[in-house]
């Protein structure tokens, strides 16, 4: 792609965003997730192939919908109360109407079903735009309207734990398990948001750093499916010695970075008496922890078979800047000793 486009989508992606972040009214945040969409569907269809076409298509229409969705109901709240304001959402039906379009927005279960089909599609770059910055926007969006309806909210969260881990457990292409991963850790995130607000933010950032490392280990060892993943010791032997433990860490376990977030929310819905809340979704932490120990398993512990098809293949120096991928890694594996740190930040 001409670099001087692409610098004009990324310029228009980080535009739309902060018009959403900075808005305190519904038709200009509804426009900034809009610019969002439109920057990042060039993107989406750059390769022109016919995958990547049905990834961008199926993105497209899916979008549309929630915005549609997000402009109507914000117009039934200036009709029903006369208040355009973010923060002045009282009417329970266009809350939860918001509330559903930006959950389609952002890929939660039981509207998921667009995000691994889309994400498959896609290359590891535009892919890790689409799991990361792509969720900003709406994200902004649920923390300010504060759904007051939580019945809604815990069971869209408990939905997107348990059907993130339940549908990751068939895939063998990784970018289908990356999207059930991000089903699932999105499900953590919306079931603490209305109880603590900082900490929905806490685990957001602590998820944006894992997904970026394995989305940059995927990218570095050029792997796409379960088999591709036994040939990696050949092309980056210490990344690999290290990849099962970042793997590890998105499905969180201690003592690294994955196990502070999931950590916290446990312990804040106990705090709130939802103690059998906490046990499903602690239980549904074991369903995505299983597909993550078999990556590791393919990646680590199996040898790719010799045959002349099989034939390992060269170590060449990585064509790809390492050093997002190193920061990544270190803050995705070391992270957990700082939680006193965080939980003080949480109260302020």
């Amino acid at each position: 792609m001409n670099p001087y486009i692409l610098t004009a989508l990324l310029f228009g992606l980080g535009l739309g965003t902060t018009i959403t972040f900075a808005s305190s009214h519904w038709l200009l945040a509804w426009m900034g997730l809009e610019m969002n969409t439109l920057a990042i569907i060039p993107l989406m269809a750059q390769h022109h192939h016919p995958r990547a076409v049905e990834a961008t298509t199926k993105y497209f229409l899916t979008q549309a919908t929630a915005a549609a969705m997000l402009l109507f109901a914000s117009a039934t709240n200036a009709w029903l109360t006369g208040q355009w304001e973010i923060q002045q959402m009282t009417h329970p039906l266009p809350v939860t109407l918001i509330t559903l379009a930006l959950a389609l927005k952002i890929g939660l279960a039981p509207v998921h079903s667009w995000l691994p089909e889309v994400l498959q599609g896609l290359d590891f770059t535009t892919g890790l735009i689409l799991s990361t910055w792509q969720k900003l926007a709406p994200f902004a969006l649920l923390l300010q309207i504060q759904p007051a309806n939580s019945v809604i909210l815990v069971a869209l969260g408990l939905a997107s734990t348990l059907i993130g881990g339940w549908g990751g457990l068939n895939q063998t292409q990784l970018r289908k398990v990356l999207a059930y991963s991000s089903i699932a850790h999105l499900g953590w995130m919306i079931l603490v948001l209305q109880f603590s607000p900082s900490l929905t933010l806490l685990t957001l950032l602590t998820y944006f750093v894992m997904t970026l490392s394995a989305f940059l280990v995927f990218k570095l060892s050029k792997s796409t499916n379960l088999s591709m993943l036994a040939t990696s010791w050949a092309k980056a032997p210490a990344i690999t010695a290290l990849t099962p433990l970042i793997l590890l860490s998105l499905g969180g376990l201690p003592p690294l970075t994955g196990f502070m977030p999931k950590w916290l929310i446990l312990q804040e819905l106990t705090k709130q008496d939802l103690a059998p809340t906490a046990t499903i979704a602690a239980m549904s932490a074991l369903l995505s922890l299983f597909f993550y120990l078999r990556l590791s398993y393919a990646m680590t512990l199996t040898m790719s078979p010799n045959t002349l098809a099989g034939t390992a293949p060269w170590r060449l120096q990585p064509s790809q800047f390492v050093l997002p991928l190193a920061v990544g890694t270190t803050t995705t594996l070391l992270l957990l000793p700082l939680t006193p740190a965080a939980v003080a930040l949480l109260v302020l």
